[in-house]
Parts: C-alpha cells; sequence; structure tokens
C-alpha cells in the first residue's frame, strides 16, 4: 500500500507539467533529461524571435512574479458548514484565504471548467491597494496575516505613489494570479477586469502577455458616476471593464437581451409560427466591393410565384440577382456560394418597386440557432442609470441597514456580464470578491432567469475596522447570507418572493490554511523520516472532514462533489461522487471492514475506486499488509494511506 507523498499534498507543479508537454511535442530537444534550447529553436524554425531590440513589456520583478505563478501551494481548504447556506445542497463556493494560495489549489479540481471570471483588483490609487509585503511566500503571509502564526516580521502596507516602484508592486502581484486563474477557465471562457486609469495601460499589456492581444474581446467604458469626480481637473465619469477570451475563436457571448422596440422589429412569422426579420443579404459598409471579395460577387436566382431562390437557373428560377451597390458599382454578397447554398431556406427574393429590380433578403429569426431568444452584441459603453455606483452602496444598506463600503459594484453591472457571458449550470470564479457581488448578482440573475449558475468567490479576510463585520470576508458572507434570506422571501427587500423554481441560494465556506497531514508540512532535509511512522500523521486539532476536503482537492474533485456516509463493521466510512473515492479514517480498522469496503465496487460500480485510509488506523500489520490484497482482488488497484 503506497502512502500519499509530499508531492501528492501539493497543487500541480506547472513547471513540471509544461516540461513534459515539451517532451511529447519535442523528444529530441532532451539531453540528460534537460532542455537542450539550441535543439528546442532549431525545432521551432522561423518562429523564434531572438533578436535583441524587439517589442516587450516588462517591469522589475516580472521573473519572480513568473516563478510564484509557478509555485505549487502545499495548503488545504478547511469546511466551515456552521457559516454556510444550504451546505448538503448547494454548489456555491466562498473561500476565505489569499486568492493566490486558493487559485493554486483549485487547480485540479476546476482546470479548465470555468466559463467566467470577473475580478475588481484593489485599484492602484496609494491608499486601498493592500498586499502582504512578503506575498512571494503566500500562504506562511495569510497565516500571519490572520493571526494563525506567529507575526513578527510581517507588515502589510499601501503601495504609495511616492514608492518607486509604484506600477511595479501592483503588476507583481496581479502578474501571478491572472497567469494561474488562465488555467482554470474552459476553451470558451472569458474574463473580464474592472479598472481605473490609474492602472488601464499597463492592465492591457498585461493581459496581452498573459491571455494574447489576439485574444482581447473589448474594453467597455462603464459610466459608473454621471456627475463625475469634482476632484479631479476633468471630472471623470467612468471606469472601465478589460474583457478577453481564453481563446477567441471559442469565445461565447451571448450579449444582453432585446429591447421591446427591438424584438418588435421581428414582424413577419413562418407558417409553424416563427417569428424573423429581413435584411438585405448585400454586404453594406467597407469592405463592400467586388474587388474586395470576388468569390462573394456571383448571380442568385428567384421565383417570382414563390419568392424561393435557387444558384442555379432553371424551371422557375428565372430572376437573376447581382449584389450591385446603388452607386451601380459591383457589390458582393455577405456569404460564399457554399454557405448561400446550406441556407437557402433563409433567403427570399424581395421586389423592390421604386428601383423596378428583385433584391435578396435573408431571414434572421427571433429564436436563435439553440432555441433561445436571440441577445444584442454588448455595445463599449454602459451608462445605464442602474450601473450607477451609488446603486451597490443603496443596496448594501438595504441589506444590512447600512453600507460597509463607499463604493461597491451594482448587482447589475455583474448581473448583466453574467447574463450575457454564462448559461445553465456555468462556473463563475471571482477571487477579488470583496462585498460579495458576483455572488449575489449569481443568485439574483439565476432566479430572474430560473436557471441555476455556480459561484466561487475568494476574498483575503482583510481588517474593515468594524465591529460588526472585523473583515471584508466577513462582510460578503454576511451579504449572502442576507441576499439568500430576501430572495426567499425571508428577509426585507423588494426583491422577496421572487423564488419560482429551485433556486441554488446556498454556499458552502472554506478557509486556507495549512496542510492537516503533518509529513506535508515537515522540513523533509531536517527530519528523521522513520520517526514520523511511529505517530499518527493527521493534526490532532484537525477534523475527518478536514483531511476529506484536502483530499478531494488532492484528487482534482468538486469541493461540492455529494458525499454519503455508510457504517461498516462500526467504521465510518466516506463515499464521495458515488464511488470515485472511499475514504475511511476511522482506528483499528478490520480485515472485516476491509472486505466491506471491497464490496463496494460491485455495488456501486464506478468507472474508477480509489480508496484512502489512515496509515495508523489499521488493527495490526497483518491487517495494513492484507488490506491492499484484499481490494486489489476486488478491482480496486489505486489504494493509498496517509
Amino acid at each position: 500500500m503506497k502512502k500519499l507523498t509530499r508531492e501528492d499534498g501539493a497543487s500541480p507543479d506547472l513547471v513540471a507539467d509544461n516540461i513534459e508537454r515539451l517532451r511529447e511535442l519535442f523528444p529530441e530537444i532532451f539531453a540528460d533529461g534537460r532542455i537542450d534550447f539550441d535543439a528546442l529553436k532549431q525545432a521551432l524554425g522561423e518562429s523564434v524571435d531572438d533578436r535583441e531590440e524587439r517589442y516587450s513589456f516588462t517591469w522589475h520583478g516580472k521573473s519572480r512574479a513568473k516563478q510564484i505563478a509557478q509555485t505549487p501551494s502545499s495548503g488545504t481548504l478547511r469546511p466551515c458548514p456552521d457559516e454556510s447556506v444550504n451546505w448538503e445542497t448547494t454548489k456555491n463556493i466562498f473561500i476565505e484565504g489569499d486568492n493566490l494560495e486558493v487559485l493554486k489549489l483549485l487547480q485540479k479540481s476546476y482546470h479548465r471548467k470555468v466559463k467566467m471570471i470577473y475580478i475588481d483588483p484593489p485599484y492602484n490609487t496609494g491608499k486601498e491597494f493592500i498586499y502582504p509585503d512578503k506575498w512571494q511566500d503566500n500562504l506562511d503571509t495569510y497565516l500571519r496575516y490572520t493571526g494563525q502564526v506567529d507575526d513578527e516580521g510581517f507588515k502589510v502596507s499601501a503601495n504609495a505613489e511616492t514608492s518607486g516602484r509604484y506600477h511595479t508592486n501592483w503588476l507583481n502581484m496581479m502578474y501571478p494570479r491572472l497567469k494561474v486563474a488562465r488555467n482554470l477557465l474552459r476553451d470558451d471562457g472569458v474574463i473580464f477586469v474592472s479598472i481605473d486609469d490609474h492602472e488601464s495601460h499597463n492592465l492591457r499589456q498585461l493581459m496581452d502577455e498573459v491571455f494574447g492581444s489576439e485574444n482581447f474581446l473589448g474594453q467597455i467604458s462603464v459610466v459608473s458616476n454621471p456627475r463625475g469626480r469634482q476632484s479631479e481637473i476633468i471630472a471623470t465619469t467612468h471606469e472601465y471593464v478589460l474583457g478577453f477570451a481564453r481563446e477567441i475563436e471559442n469565445a461565447a457571448i451571448l450579449g444582453e437581451r432585446l429591447s421591446d422596440e427591438a424584438e418588435g422589429d421581428y414582424k413577419y412569422s413562418t407558417p409553424d409560427g416563427r417569428r424573423y426579420r429581413t435584411r438585405g443579404l448585400r454586404h453594406r459598409g467597407n469592405a463592400s466591393r467586388r474587388v474586395d471579395r470576388p468569390n462573394m460577387y456571383f448571380p442568385i436566382y428567384v421565383d417570382p410565384n414563390s419568392r424561393t431562390v435557387s444558384l442555379v437557373r432553371s424551371g422557375s428560377f428565372t430572376e437573376e440577382v447581382l449584389p450591385r451597390k446603388s452607386t451601380g458599382q459591383d457589390g458582393r454578397w455577405e456569404w460564399g456560394p457554399e454557405t448561400v447554398q446550406h441556407r437557402l431556406n433563409r433567403l427570399e427574393g424581395v421586389f423592390i418597386s421604386h428601383r423596378g429590380e428583385w433584391d435578396i433578403y435573408q431571414r434572421e429569426y427571433l429564436e436563435d440557432e439553440s432555441g433561445g431568444t436571440r441577445r444584442m452584441k454588448w455595445k463599449s459603453i454602459w451608462d445605464e442609470s442602474e450601473i450607477n455606483y451609488q446603486n451597490g452602496k443603496g443596496e448594501l444598506k438595504e441589506l444590512f441597514g447600512e453600507s460597509p463600503f463607499d463604493y461597491p459594484k451594482p448587482t447589475y453591472m455583474l448581473a448583466k456580464l453574467i447574463e450575457g457571458a454564462t448559461s445553465i449550470g456555468d462556473v463563475v470564479l471571482d477571487f477579488f470578491a470583496g462585498s460579495g457581488t458576483t455572488g449575489h448578482a449569481c443568485y439574483i440573475q439565476g432566479v430572474a432567469e430560473s436557471i441555476n449558475r455556480r459561484f466561487i468567490l475568494v476574498q483575503l479576510p482583510e481588517s474593515t475596522g468594524l465591529d460588526e463585520y472585523p473583515t471584508i470576508a466577513d462582510v460578503a458572507k454576511a451579504r449572502l447570507h442576507a441576499a439568500s434570506a430576501a430572495l426567499t422571501g425571508n428577509g426585507p427587500s423588494h426583491q422577496k418572493n421572487m423564488l419560482t423554481f429551485d433556486s441554488d441560494l446556498g454556499f458552502r465556506v472554506f478557509k486556507l490554511s495549512s496542510s492537516n497531514i503533518k509529513p506535508w508540512d515537515a522540513e523533509f532535509d531536517s527530519m528523521d523520516q522513520d520517526l514520523l511512522e511511529s505517530i499518527d500523521n493527521i493534526k490532532s486539532d484537525r477534523s475527518e472532514d478536514d483531511v476529506l476536503y484536502e483530499l478531494l482537492l488532492k484528487y482534482g474533485l468538486d469541493l461540492a462533489i455529494p458525499t454519503e456516509t455508510r457504517d461498516i463493521e462500526g467504521r465510518k466510512v466516506t463515499l464521495i461522487g458515488a464511488g470515485a473515492l472511499i475514504v475511511c479514517l476511522a482506528d483499528n480498522i478490520t480485515l472485516e471492514v476491509v472486505s466491506g469496503i471491497a464490496a463496494l465496487k460491485d455495488e456501486l460500480q464506478p468507472e474508477v475506486m480509489r480508496v484512502v485510509f489512515k496509515d495508523a488506523g489499521f488493527a495490526n500489520d497483518v491487517v495494513k499488509t492484507n488490506a491492499a490484497q484484499i481490494l486489489k482482488q476486488a478491482g480496486i488497484d489505486d489504494v493509498k494511506s496517509l
């Protein structure tokens, strides 16, 4: 039986993963286990740019920031059911802790599973940008910050503009977080970042580097303060939301719902009741001439009686139509011949009486290809009155009686992003959660659309100076509690009684901590390994549930995965994911207990079953030796102890 090692207890080693990918693609570049960069350059050919002078974005500390992004975490997330809402059924997650450390811990469980990331990072004003000076060792500084270990030598400081590293400190904080977060996005995933003028230029370059400039979606100007900041020479009325895709060709942005006026344009109907509007097939605007796209200049033929169209002149298709501009110049169609042939049933001929000729129009249906209602593209300026940040303050005041913050984002803005970029079951991640606006918006939008999305929020327990809510994380949790109660009709809100379906208005709370397993925290080079074999490896102040959720992270399982508890021969056995993982951390495990666990394979019939015991939990060495064999005979090969 193998023991879980320190490597098993850490988040993925991103450097090692990258090296293995290179080994698969270019085995010839490895010599004596190391990469020969000259051989790699030869393999990449002309794609290598080794010029000394070329465009690049750099700053002091960038190399170190890259290293930090690649350093694995050995921490864990401890469950807090008492601080949660609907722990047993919810799929929403709230995590209290340093977001870089948490993002690393989520790498296995949520790799390429997040549809949308939204973050509102600290703006670099010189007052509000607070971060641990020793941020390069995040778990250590987080524990110091939260008073879990001695705080000698630790300080938290503002990034004053008088600092010579005013911009570099902010970039060093942001780079590793964005780099690690990108790994969590799905292929069709998107990220939106709120920012103001202090770092908008640097953020754009940073995002270009991490996500690729070709994956830029756009920059939205959000009119957050219509009256403007009167303390400035030019009264600023707006901030920005910067959008990037993981892969632009796969990015799925639904946009916003049509207004009543826009929906009224769909005034025609097919015999089966599908509403549509028509618009000309001839391309208008830029590159609309025949010479611009010669392959899109060709005749289309109309049957004047049925108004149906064909690419071939035959039978009743007698009227030839060419894409000519109003100036008489040859134009071009929006579609090429193959697309026209594929979409003939969406085209119709229309006789233009004042021109005395036929034209080709395409039907644009109100119902899109997926069966939903067509959406409009987002515009680059959002200036609705609901997006004023005073509304965000009002929402907190409604829930708390008084707003703990001056400028929280309004749920309207977040709900607009969530509605336009996600759908049923999608995961929304916010790792600068602040007061919890993103989670609240997920609740509201889910109720409005009668669909459930999932959120993962991460927030450092930064001090607020308030007695009732000592940290920002406390504010966020209290807000989610209050919003959940309001939406279910149990709280004072105008949104009361909106609930019309089985909405997920709960959340599971986890807190960042050091590992529950002693050897994973130890300095192996300075400790006799044999001493650890004779003691219980689980820390005395940790519960079975603490260990259980650490195992979920190590095995890459969802933190909201269903669990079931069984009693086998008087011992507690936990079944996770319908038998994907079986955990027994009980003492005095006998062969009868092991046989009972083995029988679960036939009962549950999972594709893969893994079993974990506590190393010191076996009744004796004979049971420990035979346990692996009994389970192997049942078809369970992945058996480990900790």
